[in-house]
Parts: structure tokens; C-alpha cells; sequence
């Protein structure tokens, strides 16, 4: 999302100012918790959805923990998307554009974050994504915070990591094409990550059964990621072929969203384009699902499994409570450059 705002602010005249516009109700929407097709990633459902069943997919000694704290694990699975547009380095780790190193980048580029950055450097890596990378740092610090049985910050970096290890499952955040800019498909991002989910997930298939322990982060991550890579072809394909059988006014809509009327992919377009993929999106997200839950039961177990009945008081309540919602104020703050002293 953060690569389609600068995207959007280079048009100029009424076109620069509508899509302005739209990128800031869109941002509200988020930190509202409003739906909003204009947001670029997975959707505030998808993000909560996938988060949600991962905690039903844990065993016993992990759910009674994270069933207790499912809003909160689901409602701020949003979270790495509202800081993207405020803190900085936070849009880098939601992506990597595998096609920037060439077609052996799955070969070349290192697993670890260390032998990436001597071998590529840390300015490239951050320019072009880290996501694979970022999730491994991730899986780390919740290990450490099971450890120290830190019942806030184990909650705070579950939610986080689900969200990563979804956003390392979507096809087109793992190439420089991500919105379609370079074939003449743009919108597309949008269109596979937040219109069929809203139009199709009620009926998808998400559940995988227990969790299983990984005995290599680092593997898992980087196939996730091959595996996604290895599905933006059909992505593109197919939407430009159907594109061919459509015109424009049977391939767009408009709906009101936000009170605002919105052109978007039509239920015929996205139909059809949906049973071309053949249950592609669906399959990401079970995917996601699969993944997340493993990870967490993966970090629990590397940090000894200790016993989480002793943090069975825990609720974010109030200084947790007054900490989070002052965090998410000051996102919104840097974003719009609200003085402290104009909030009153």
C-alpha cells in the first residue's frame, strides 16, 4: 500500500487530487476499522480472519492463553498496516520484490538476515522488501518474550507476526509489479487481495487441523514465499486474458463504500476471474492460517513451552490498555503531522 500512495501522488491536476482523496479516507478507514477497498493488502477481514483460527489450531497448554486474548490477537491484526503509513521502516517488511535479483533470486539471495546484508547490502535489502527476513526476526523476539513470560508483549508480536506471514503469502508482494503498473493492470492488487476475499471467503475452507512444530523458520519462510512468487504468473494471466473477453463497462462497477461511490471489479468479472485462479486466494489463506499457528506453536515450544496459566489474569486493561491506544494515536498523528497541541 505504501508503494501505491507514492504511486498515486505522482498523477497531477483532478486525477492527483481524487486519488489523494481516496488514499486518505482509505487510511482513516483502517485506523477506524472501517472496510475500505481502497486499502492494498489482504483486508481488514482477511488479516483477522487468519489470525482467529490460527489460535484454534493450538494445543490445549497455548489456548486457553490466546483464546482469552482472541479479540485483541484478531482486532490488531491490522496493526503493521496502520504503522506503515506513519513509522519508518515499517512498509519494507511487508514485501519482497524477488524480481529485482534476477530469476535465480530464490537461489541466490541469502536466507539469513546477516548474509544478506554483506552480501547485498542493507539499503538495497530495505528498498526492495524484506518480508522473509523480518519474519524470522519476529519469531525470535516472540521466543524471547515467551521466555519472559512478557504476557503484553507476546500478544502485541503474535499479532504482528500473523499479519507478516499472511502478507508473505499473497502473490503480488513478492514482484516490482505489485499493482500491475508495469502491464497495464492496474488495480489489480486490490482486486485479487481485498474484492474476492469480500465477495467469496464465507465460503472458503480455512481449517488445517493441529499445529506442527518447524524445526527451520528460515525454510519455511523463504517456501511460503517461493510458493507465492510461483503463483503471480497465473495472477497477471489471467485477469489480462479475461480482460480481453470484457468491456469496460461489464468489467467495472460502482458501489458505494464509505458513502463514497467507488468504481470497482464487477461480481461478473470478479466470478469468472475467481474460477480461473481455481481457488488460488482461498489456498493462500488457508495456507496463512496453517503457518501462523504452526509459528507461534513453534516459538512456545523453542522457549521451553513454559507454562502460560501463570498469565491467566492478563487483560489489556488499563495502563496496557492507555499504552495501546496512545501508540495508535501517534501513528495517526505522524501520518497527517498533528501538532500534540492541536489534538485538544
Amino acid at each position: 500500500m505504501a508503494r501505491l500512495i507514492k504511486q498515486n501522488l505522482k498523477k497531477s491536476g483532478k486525477s492527483k487530487f481524487f486519488c489523494k482523496t481516496r488514499w486518505v479516507v482509505s487510511v482513516i478507514a483502517l485506523f477506524l476499522n472501517l472496510p475500505s477497498f481502497a486499502n492494498g493488502h489482504w483486508g481488514f477481514w482477511a488479516h483477522k480472519r487468519i489470525n482467529r483460527l490460527a489460535v484454534f489450531r493450538l494445543p490445549p497448554e497455548m489456548q486457553f492463553f490466546f483464546k482469552k486474548n482472541i479479540d485483541y490477537l484478531s482486532e490488531n491484526a491490522t496493526n503493521p498496516d496502520k504503522r506503515r503509513y506513519a513509522a519508518v521502516g515499517e512498509a519494507e517488511r511487508h514485501f519482497i520484490d524477488l524480481d529485482t535479483y534476477g530469476d535465480s533470486a530464490l537461489h541466490i539471495l541469502p536466507k539469513f538476515w546477516q548474509d544478506a546484508v554483506k552480501k547485498i547490502g542493507e539499503d538495497s535489502l530495505q528498498k526492495h522488501g524484506i518480508v522473509p527476513w523480518h519474519v524470522q526476526l519476529s519469531c525470535y523476539q516472540l521466543t524471547e518474550a515467551f521466555k519472559a513470560k512478557d504476557a503484553a508483549r507476546i500478544l502485541r508480536l503474535s499479532a504482528d507476526l500473523g499479519h507478516y506471514i499472511a502478507d508473505a503469502h499473497v502473490p503480488l508482494h513478492t514482484t516490482r509489479n505489485y499493482n500491475g503498473q508495469l502491464t497495464n493492470q492496474e488495480g489489480i492488487h486490490g482486486f485479487w487481495e481485498s474484492r474476492l476475499p469480500e465477495l467469496f471467503a464465507e465460503d472458503y475452507d480455512l481449517w488445517s487441523g493441529p499445529v506442527v512444530y518447524k524445526d527451520d523458520i528460515a525454510r519455511e519462510i523463504w517456501k511460503a514465499v517461493a510458493e507465492s512468487n510461483a503463483a503471480s504468473d497465473s495472477v497477471f494471466r489471467f485477469e489480462k486474458e479475461l480482460t480481453k473477453q470484457f468491456k469496460a463497462d461489464k468489467k467495472y462497477s460502482y458501489e458505494l463504500r464509505n458513502n463514497i461511490l467507488t468504481r470497482t471489479y464487477s461480481r461478473e468479472f470478479s466470478t469468472n476471474y475467481h474460477q480461473l485462479l481455481d481457488n488460488q486466494v482461498e489456498l493462500r489463506m488457508k495456507a496463512s492460517v496453517k503457518m501462523v499457528g504452526d509459528i507461534w506453536y513453534t516459538c512456545w515450544v523453542n522457549a521451553g513451552q513454559p507454562d502460560l496459566r501463570e498469565m491467566a489474569g492478563f487483560t489489556f486493561e488499563g495502563k496496557e490498555k492507555e499504552s495501546e491506544a496512545t501508540e495508535q494515536k501517534s501513528w495517526l498523528r505522524r501520518l497527517f503531522h498533528v501538532r500534540p497541541e492541536a489534538e485538544d
